[in-house]
């Protein structure tokens, strides 16, 4: 009774004063260094990892614990406690080490194969667990049970960014995986998709080659995770096909301010069946509750120097503090006919999309994220996706990079997890049963019974057995071939390379297409060989005259005109992302305070607290603040604006004492009454557009800064009245009207 009292008063404790999220572990350490034996800590509330199933997907009851290590003491792998693991055997004190400290062999050994070859794209990557549940609004177009009405799915969400390494950094310039396994109740569902919904190249033949282009040259291995470059222009004017992911990427869709705040798309046309046997042709999308948002080009330069784990530290955060982002999966269904096109639109290249106008997105399930893993390494990394991974009513289409794909995604795992076995790691584990008749290989697991690995057979009474329709067993579509002749070609339907580039370009707002002109004159600006520059004019020439010269005014080139007439084409709205509101759950709202005057902060800070966003309170140093109970997370030493998506100024706090340059570069040159670095803070959130609020003594900052009166920037002497109207903003993501745009 006493212990369950202490619980619920721990619990109403948590509600009220939630903690901040990014604390190490689960419990708070210790000053000295503790000496009484103990077991491993539990892992934080919002961590587990994959579930307790055996390699051939049987639930085992264990707790997740179970996979962790376990005991007091240290051991060898074998399980011998050690006394000692500071110090080699030698002979004597001083003397040579000897060959049989068996201890240093197997650490040492260990650690030199502690690390796995990294994917060769998709590389710089992080995880979360979660749930799906269906809406059973698909029922008429989809038999696979995952997306019943009500059926929880567990599933483990990777994102990663394409051409960087694993030490990259988050908010580059890039393409974004989304990929999404679905441990469902028929076998894994493996979408694996981009926030992307097109890519560069037609035909998978062609994707070594994008990649080599994309990647760092050969000779100097520079630059790392970026686009700007001679090889990656030289590939993508010549191969016009990628012009339309190219717009994409030059848009703010290529920053994306969180993971929380990005769509996925599954890119492929795919081909789902009912329970009648009837099929339809679909695209899968995510779409994000809190809206599709991106970070300004400035922001992402210094979020790379000053944060550049953000996007992995943004979700974790998230999911710890509770805000557990989620996604709407949603289907465009088309009529499967023979010609497999829509609208004129051939359905099966992928560097083509359906405007949602033509055909809406129709939502058909839930996602959240609602775990962080417990371990990057066993979760994360060794995660194996793969687009064969198909259940009873969704199957593959003819898309020729889709057909690649499933070749590519299988073979890469054989040297990536060292053979054959890796769909046996724990969080590749189906949770259903296997019963393959795979022997042996690398890394087998399981220990298999029986001696007749083969069917038919008769020694072990017939097991196992294929599945009848009345089993739901996965069966391709019957779909009838073409009579035709082997050729390397292309449709005819796949030549047009400018209508949807053009499409996405007049669909933006003017502040977007000055963010385009910005990132081609950018991108292009850092090629050596002005051919390649002169080259890629002639592809914007074809896309748009405005575009085009905008650009070459940029990089001082004349604009060519364009080879080809455009099209006609009406723009699509849902390709901006300016002009709606959304949720603002989990955004990150940095407090200024003054020590020295805490009028309205608690206050404030509650209401943050209770709209569902998180507040980091910025003061001169960290720590308690005074014997007020607040806590101070950020210093001005260690803030930087990007971390914030909205800034209010309870105060103008005075030169704090480490504000001298020789101690802290953002400190500058002394002599003014407020501290430089809260100046440059406001200074940076009004050039990115941010809200800001200030109230009292706070308004001095504004002032001091010459933002005072702005759009989007909030005076007041109601704390509470600024909050609510930041948040109204906030809404919006940015305050738009403050960016300047020439372009209509």
């Amino acid at each position: 009774m006493k212990a369950a009292l202490e619980k619920a008063v721990d619990k109403v404790t948590e509600l009220v004063n939630p903690p901040i999220p990014g604390a190490p572990n689960s419990e708070p350490p210790s000053l000295e260094e503790p000496t009484e034996p103990r077991g491993p800590l539990p892992p934080k509330p919002d961590q587990t990892g994959p579930e307790t199933v055996t390699p051939t997907g049987a639930p085992t009851g264990a707790p997740q614990s179970a996979k962790a290590q376990q005991g007091e003491f240290l051991t060898t792998s074998a399980g011998a406690r050690l006394y000692d693991t500071d110090h080699s055997l030698k002979a004597g004190e001083r003397g040579p080490t000897l060959l049989q400290d068996h201890h240093l062999r197997e650490k040492v050994m260990h650690f030199d194969h502690e690390r796995i070859p990294e994917r060769v794209v998709h590389a710089r990557g992080y995880g979360a667990h979660g749930v799906f549940v269906g809406y059973g609004t698909a029922a008429n177009i989809c038999k696979a049970a995952f997306l019943g009405d009500g059926v929880e799915t567990p599933v483990f969400v990777r994102f990663s960014t394409v051409l960087g390494s694993r030490g990259s950094a988050d908010t580059v310039r890039d393409t974004r995986g989304f990929a999404t396994k679905f441990y469902t109740q028929e076998g894994n569902f493996d979408l694996v998709g981009n926030n992307i919904p097109v890519f560069f190249i037609q035909d998978g033949i062609k994707f070594p080659d994008i990649i080599h282009a994309g990647k760092p040259h050969p000779d100097r291995e520079i630059p790392q995770a970026q686009s700007a470059h001679d090889t990656f222009w030289d590939f993508v004017s010549t191969h016009t096909e990628a012009t339309h992911h190219v717009m994409w990427n030059m848009s703010d869709r290529g920053i994306p301010r969180s993971y929380r705040t990005m769509e996925g798309f599954g890119v492929h046309t795919f081909r789902l069946v009912n329970a009648e046997g009837e099929t339809a042709l679909a695209k899968f999308h995510w779409k994000p509750k809190l809206g599709v948002h991106s970070l300004v080009w400035e922001e992402a330069q210094l979020i790379n120097g000053f944060d550049p784990d953000f996007h992995r530290r943004d979700l974790a955060d998230a999911i710890e503090s509770g805000a557990f982002p989620q996604w709407e999966l949603g289907v465009q269904v088309f009529p499967d006919t023979p010609r497999q096109t829509f609208e004129g639109i051939d359905l099966l290249d992928p560097t083509k999309i359906v405007p949602e106008e033509l055909a809406p997105v129709q939502p058909i399930g839930l996602l959240t994220l609602n775990r962080n893993t417990t371990n990057f390494f066993a979760e994360t990394e060794q995660v194996a996706f793969h687009l064969g991974n198909l259940v009873p009513g969704i199957d593959v289409t003819d898309d020729p990079l889709f057909q690649a794909r499933l070749f590519s995604y299988l073979d890469t795992q054989l040297t990536r997890l060292a053979g054959p076995n890796f769909n046996q790691i724990p969080i590749n584990r189906p949770h259903v049963p296997v019963n393959d008749m795979f022997r042996d290989g690398f890394h087998q697991q399981a220990v298999h019974a029986g001696v007749a690995p083969y069917r038919p057979n008769t020694l072990d009474g017939g097991n196992p057995f294929t599945a009848g329709v009345e089993d739901r067993p996965f069966v391709e579509v019957a779909q009838p071939l073409p009579k035709a002749v082997k050729v390397r070609q292309a449709p005819a339907s796949f030549a047009d390379h400018y209508t949807q580039p053009r499409l996405f370009w007049l669909s933006l707002s003017p502040v977007e297409k000055e963010h385009v002109v910005r990132a081609f004159t950018f991108e292009l600006g850092k090629c050596y060989e002005q051919a390649i520059k002169e080259r890629q004019l002639r592809v914007l020439a074809n896309i748009d005259p405005v575009l085009c010269a905008e650009v070459a005014r940029g990089l001082g080139l004349p604009a060519p005109a364009a080879t080809v007439r455009p099209r006609k084409v009406a723009p699509s709205p849902a390709l901006s992302q300016v002009g709606q509101t959304w949720p603002t759950d989990g955004r990150l709202i940095g407090i200024v305070v003054d020590p020295a005057d805490l009028d309205g902060v608690r206050t404030v800070r509650e209401a943050v607290l209770a709209a569902g966003m998180v507040p980091l309170l910025i003061a001169p140093t960290g720590g308690p603040l005074g014997d007020s109970g607040l806590v101070a997370q950020r210093t001005f030493l260690t803030a930087r604006s990007i971390e914030f998506d909205a800034l209010l100024l309870a105060a103008a706090p005075p030169p704090g004492p480490d504000a001298v340059p020789a101690r802290d570069a953002k400190a500058g040159a002394p002599g003014t009454t407020v501290d430089p670095r809260v100046l440059l803070m406001v200074e940076e959130c009004y050039r990115h557009a941010k809200a800001i609020g200030a109230w009292g003594t706070g308004t001095a900052a504004l002032e001091a800064t010459g933002c005072a009166g702005a759009p989007g920037v909030v005076a007041g002497d109601d704390p509470t009245e600024v909050l609510g109207t930041v948040t109204q903003l906030l809404a919006a993501h940015r305050v738009w009207e403050r960016f300047p745009a020439t372009i209509s």
